[in-house]
């Protein structure tokens, strides 16, 4: 990567700024709760106890010894964060920010909370090829590094080849890791490598969508072109039936992908480029943080 210009220094600390109070008020909590609470490796087996928690017991060990045992866990002392980013030509647009704009700000807020926790966090950023990684590392120093970076980053390529973006993640996490992948997912065939990935890692599907893209302004024939591809389309959005059409089409999109998702066992973040990103993300992390105690 060429050196990086002074405005782009300028943005890391802005943005720094501008989410130190959702890190250090907001984010914290729910990151320890929902990401770190998920790294634990058994430590022993000992007697039950009055107040233990039930669902702990060993039956297997109970039975044989004639007596309650539970297994007991400690939290994993090194936590690795890595974001993947995707930066293909769908992600350019977006009102009042672009999908990439979101999708940076928050990798940027989860890569602070990590250092925050003293966690390892790193990046892939990627379109139609993998374009650039961060390795995973400690510090707030570091995670600054991954956001410069982010920040930085301009894309050669313009269409997504998710699939080779996840098999590169997997090669490269060779313990297990907590994965994030930030996309609109509009890209084909990633429904086995992300079930892949899910098997070994915990993973979160962060989802941005541009409101317009469900919802199309009420206007005339307006002409729509094909970000990756690049085709044209001339559409009538002032005719009813036509965004009928469309809106339908567009929540029946968004079901099936939210479907592919859970089946391949991620857990969804659903966001938009409008609205406060900040209150979507602590709802999504109570979400998580109540069907993980059912």
């Amino acid at each position: 990567m060429p050196p990086i210009p002074a405005e782009i220094l300028k943005q890391v600390k802005s943005l720094a700024l501008r989410t130190r109070g959702l890190v250090d008020t907001l984010l914290t909590g729910e990151y320890r709760s929902v990401f770190r609470g998920q790294g634990m490796e058994f430590a022993e087996v000992r007697a039950y106890e009055p107040g233990d928690d039930y669902r702990a017991i060993d039956w297997n060990v109970s039975a044989r010894l004639g007596a309650p045992y539970i297994k007991t866990y400690t939290e994993e002392r090194e936590v690795t964060l890595f974001l993947v980013v995707d930066r293909s030509g769908s992600t350019v647009v977006g009102d009042p920010v672009s999908k990439a704009d979101r999708a940076v700000e928050v990798a940027a807020v989860l890569a602070l909370a990590a250092a925050r926790e003293h966690d390892r966090v790193g990046a892939l950023t990627f379109t139609d090829r993998v374009e650039h990684i961060v390795p995973p590392a400690k510090g707030r120093r570091h995670a600054l590094r991954v956001i410069r970076d982010l920040l930085a980053f301009r894309p050669e390529g313009q269409q997504t080849d998710l699939v080779t973006a996840l098999h590169r993640t997997a090669r490269l996490l060779k313990h297990r890791a907590i994965v994030v992948v930030l996309s609109d997912f509009l890209a084909p065939g990633w429904d086995s490598p992300l079930r892949q990935l899910a098997a070994r890692h915990q993973l979160f599907a962060v989802t941005v969508d541009d409101r317009r893209e469900l919802q199309p302004p009420l206007s005339g024939w307006m002409t729509f072109t094909d970000a990756e591809a690049g085709g044209r389309a001339l559409v009538n959005l002032g005719d009813d039936r036509v965004r009928r059409r469309w809106i339908a089409a567009a929540g029946r999109a968004r079901q099936v992908r939210a479907e592919r998702l859970r089946a391949a066992g991620a857990y969804e973040v659903a966001l938009a480029t409008t609205g406060d990103y900040a209150v979507d993300l602590r709802r999504a992390f109570a979400r998580r943080l109540h069907r993980r105690g059912r």
